[in-house]
């Protein structure tokens, strides 16, 4: 049976959603239309391209995620110039690496282009905070004066993934300037809306994969130093859109899973625990799918 998929963002802790997705898979559920954000826009267009779920963890899993902390070279002393380059740049790593590899994995599936697949198959979220405002691609790629045909895949995902100062921003021109686009978690971060509207019939049954505890299970926020209140304040801007929008009535559609203790720019991640997750993953969507009705 074909279903419409949406993942959430979440930075590395995105190896559960892997192992959800092998789960729904198995039980004969395949991907008709895919949409996400920041790691859930990365599955979401390997998927579209034509990876299986066991395929896309295997890519990943032959990866050294740490390549993907793409410094700029320097002249001056290290400490200096990461402060620098999060000064003038606006982020410490380029980003460019990421987007490198999405586009050498995706090309080998065909997929370059949103041009390169039907249209509505893959939608990506990101955050335009020159205009202030959420951007969905490809859909509003044209109000930038951009062919939604001809624009590259990996760099939306790129731009979906753009962590605000850890990775550097993605800038889009139009007739008036350059546009800062940044990681989608910014203003939407687990875009269920974009298939599951209210009053609108749906064309097929739509799954959400979210990582994080269900919205009634949350756990308190621990804060007692500057650190732990910015990792609370960003949790909390980054779900605020989408737990005003999740209903009772959505979340039977949507799988749970409660990542905690994980940071999500963990690059230097085990392998153990990289497998860990993938397993806390196929738990939560063996447990979701016994007693999904669809």
């Amino acid at each position: 049976m074909y279903i419409d998929g949406v993942f959430s963002g979440g930075g590395i802790k995105g190896f559960a959603l892997i192992g959800a997705c092998e789960v729904i898979e198995e039980k004969g559920l395949r991907f008709k239309r895919v949409a996400g954000t920041s790691a859930g826009s990365m599955i979401a267009a390997m998927l579209a391209a034509g990876y299986s779920p066991t395929e896309a963890g295997l890519l990943v899993d032959e990866i050294d995620l740490k390549s993907f902390m793409d410094l700029r070279s320097a002249l001056i002393p290290a400490p200096l110039a990461k402060w620098l380059l999060l000064y003038w740049r606006l982020g410490l790593y380029k980003g460019i690496t990421l987007e490198n590899w999405l586009y050498e994995k995706l090309s080998a599936k065909g997929l370059r282009t949103f041009g390169d697949i039907p249209p509505g198959t893959l939608r990506v979220v990101a955050s335009d905070l020159t205009n202030g405002r959420l951007m969905v691609l490809p859909d509003d790629l044209p109000r930038y004066g951009v062919d939604p045909k001809s624009f590259s895949v990996a760099k939306a995902i790129r731009m979906s993934c753009s962590l605000p100062f850890f990775f550097e921003p993605v800038k889009i021109k139009d007739p008036i300037g350059n546009n800062i686009i940044v990681d989608g978690g910014v203003l939407s971060n687990f875009p269920m809306w974009l298939f599951d509207k209210e009053n609108v019939k749906k064309v097929r049954p739509v799954l959400g994969i979210k990582l994080s505890h269900n919205l009634h299970e949350h756990p308190r926020h621990k804060i007692s130093n500057a650190i732990q209140m910015f990792e609370a304040l960003f949790e909390t801007m980054k779900d605020a859109h989408d737990s005003r929008y999740i209903s009772r009535r959505h979340e039977k559609n949507i799988i749970f899973v409660p990542v905690d203790g994980v940071s999500f720019t963990d690059f230097g991640m085990t392998d153990e625990k990289k497998e860990s997750l993938k397993q806390l993953g196929r738990q939560c969507a063996e447990k979701f799918l016994r007693k999904w009705g669809y």
